[in-house]
């Protein structure tokens, strides 16, 4: 068995692990990554396979989802064997692993035994490649849900013999998120408490065990990458992470460049691109009826899409948004759903100014795109961003960011410079409602200039955040991993016990 290609053309054969993958299932933006990179990858020539939970909410039918002759899979600690079920995602193989005791529920996270219902997941996900018969070079694994392969890569001999040789890449998509657990109520066969690593409080993580003992770390852009290791943005973590800071790169996320194309896109009013942006208009007097706004093309339109949660800066909108659209000639859409004092806090701005404020507490990927290609300027003034779709989305539609400099969004929009005429959106840093309303403020002046605010779309449209480069850059981590893993491949790293 090999840890990994030594022939830097030789294709790279990789198990991709997700607790959720888009189109299959949905949460977050980790769904959209575990959707598109693999593709991406399959693309190039890599043998890329995708394992994940089957969910209850997965149509299966739609999606292609068969059972396979393989025998149920053996799970220790557990008396539910898994059944391993398959599909296809274009030419990516998509292994699906079902269990009526840990995924048939009305939901993918949240429930009190996640900690137990992932780590079944972990176990199960390396069982199939002896189902199968193929062996990776690398385990690419996202996420606390997991993170605890790595660990048991480094720290177990009984693991499926086709992943014993396996080098491991984690990816952090959120460090917020991080799987906490009482190592006291949940030991052997899970964790070992020889090589575990306890937090100050005597509990531990799946995440810290990942970020610990993987071959490589990435995450989801260069800035997020710096951020980690700092306190600020650490999440109490950033001092492991600087102990590994040789094996932390940052990979900026990409985008679906065949879903999101305005100039293809079949949910919107009219097809437009770079070179010919009339069709941006009939968009945007589309979404002000469908909204209920008047229908004038010199009003800007301001869209806010996402989770509603601080994370994403919705305690700053919060602050803003009646005295905006009180004060400014401006109609404001928000899509997404969140915490519930958000929902209440919208349905009543929107009530009270039903011609300036839209609220759909929904999520509905048809609106949200022809929102992107209806609305003027894009909001998003989060607390913390590790990389960030929104954005990237809204510069290939045409719609100008106004954006917080942390993490994704510093890497992907270039603050405007009226002396220069470059930059693709308005970028502000202070995380205060001043430093918001006088972002927003620029880019509604800018936008009194029609043909200044032309080349900052047109700008921005050009730019390119296709998963091509991204997929490069993840074979590259990938080759760094199996030689990592080559150089040693002990099964619990040096000076990394617990």
């Amino acid at each position: 068995m090999s840890a990994g290609p030594r022939n830097a053309t030789a294709p790279v054969k990789v198990l991709f692990v997700a607790a959720e993958v888009a189109p299959f299932v949905k949460v977050g933006g980790l769904a959209d990554v575990a959707g598109a990179l693999p593709k991406a990858l399959c693309a190039m020539g890599h043998d890329v396979r995708v394992v994940m939970p089957l969910y209850r909410q997965i149509d299966r039918n739609a999606r292609g989802v068969r059972r396979t002759n393989a025998s149920a899979i053996a799970v220790p600690g557990s008396d539910a064997p898994a059944e391993l079920y398959e599909s296809k995602m274009g030419a990516v193989t998509v292994y699906l692993i079902a269990s009526n005791r840990f995924f048939d529920r009305d939901g993918v996270y949240g429930f009190p035994d996640d900690t137990e219902r992932f780590l079944y997941f972990c176990w199960a996900a390396l069982s199939v490649l002896d189902a199968v018969d193929w062996e990776p070079e690398v385990i690419h694994c996202n996420d606390w849900h997991t993170a605890v392969i790595p660990y048991w890569l480094r720290t177990r001999r009984d693991l499926p013999q086709r992943a014993r040789a396996s080098a491991s890449l984690l990816t952090i998509h959120n460090l917020a998120y991080q799987g906490a657990f009482d190592p006291g109520k949940l030991g052997p066969p899970w964790v070992d408490p020889a090589t575990l690593r306890k937090r100050g409080d005597g509990g531990a993580d799946l995440m810290s065990q990942g970020i610990q003992f993987a071959d490589l770390i990435s995450t989801v852009s260069e800035q997020y990458a710096h951020e980690i290791t700092t306190p600020e943005f650490g999440e109490g973590l950033d001092g492991l992470l600087t102990s590994r800071q040789n094996q932390l790169r940052g990979i900026l996320n990409g985008i679906d460049y065949e879903t999101f194309d305005p100039a293809r896109d079949p949910h919107i009013a009219m097809n437009y691109s770079a070179d010919d942006v009339r069709g941006k208009a009939a968009c945007k007097a589309a979404l002000q009826r469908e909204m209920g706004f008047d229908v004038n093309p010199r009003t800007p339109v301001v869209a806010l899409i996402g989770r509603l949660a601080d994370q994403k800066g919705f305690d700053l909108v919060a602050e803003v948004l009646e005295p905006l659209t009180a004060e400014a000639n401006v109609q404001v859409v928000v899509l997404g759903t969140g915490d519930q004092r958000y929902h209440d806090l919208f349905r009543v701005l929107a009530s009270h100014n039903r011609a300036r404020i839209a609220v759909n507490l929904t999520f509905d990927e048809a609106l949200a795109q022809r929102i992107y290609a209806g609305a003027d300027a894009f909001l998003m003034p989060s607390r913390f961003e590790p990389c960030g779709l929104g954005q990237m989305i809204a510069l290939r539609y045409g719609t100008v960011p106004i954006v917080r400099a942390t993490g994704g969004l510093a890497d992907t929009v270039q603050d405007y410079q009226p002396s220069t005429q470059r930059g693709t959106g308005f970028v502000f840093r202070r995380y205060d409602a001043t430093a918001l309303t006088f972002a927003v403020g620029r880019a509604l002046e800018v936008y009194r200039d029609a043909e200044r605010w032309r080349g900052i779309q047109e700008r921005g449209m050009r730019q390119d955040f296709s998963w091509g480069a991204s997929a490069a850059r993840y074979v590259e981590a990938y080759r760094d991993a199996c030689a990592l893993r080559r150089q040693d491949p002990s099964p619990v790293p040096r000076g990394m016990g617990g």
